[in-house]
């Protein structure tokens, strides 16, 4: 199994990004986290990149706030498939990195998920994965049902409770 990337801007990203974490071990995709920024560590963060698919990665997840230049930095530098995931932070609330990411130009594009996203960047990753991987297919699957079967256990809960008298 191709293994999953997980860049922070910073390790104050750290809170957010374990939330990717938990999703990757729940259904065993192996992942290697660092700590890269566009800006301090630019040569870091092109040589991870250039070197990403022959050391085994499947997809890149790039996390990071404010002026979030991470993801676009790796996606410029990789044909990995990359996920941007923008870190809420106390200047604009993570409009600024939301845009900074999902802003990119034609010809590099970064997947982004919501404002501190984390979870579903990681869900994402997983889907990309599945595409040559049937066990996390079945995994996938799974979820999914398990998740729908909750809602309708709510709407029983819920109706029982409300019921037209």
């Amino acid at each position: 199994m191709k293994k999953v990337a997980i860049i922070m801007g910073s390790d104050s990203d750290l809170p957010v990004v374990q939330k990717a974490f938990d999703v990757l071990n729940e259904y065993g995709v192996p992942y290697e986290v660092h700590v890269y920024s566009a800006h301090r560590t630019p040569v870091e963060a092109r040589e991870f990149s250039l070197n990403a698919r022959a050391d085994g990665f499947g997809v890149i997840i790039a996390a990071a706030g404010k002026a979030a230049h991470l993801a676009g930095a790796i996606a410029a530098n990789t044909t990995l498939p990359v996920i941007g995931i923008p870190v809420k932070s106390s200047t604009l609330d993570g409009l600024d990195a939301l845009l900074s990411t999902v802003q990119m130009p034609s010809g590099i594009p970064v997947a982004t998920v919501a404002i501190d996203g984390a979870a579903n960047a990681a869900l994402l990753a997983i889907e990309i994965l599945s595409v040559s991987d049937e066990t996390l297919v079945v995994k996938l699957k799974a979820a999914r049902e398990k998740s729908a079967q909750k809602v309708l256990d709510k709407d029983k809960e819920i109706s029982a409770t409300y019921k037209l008298k």
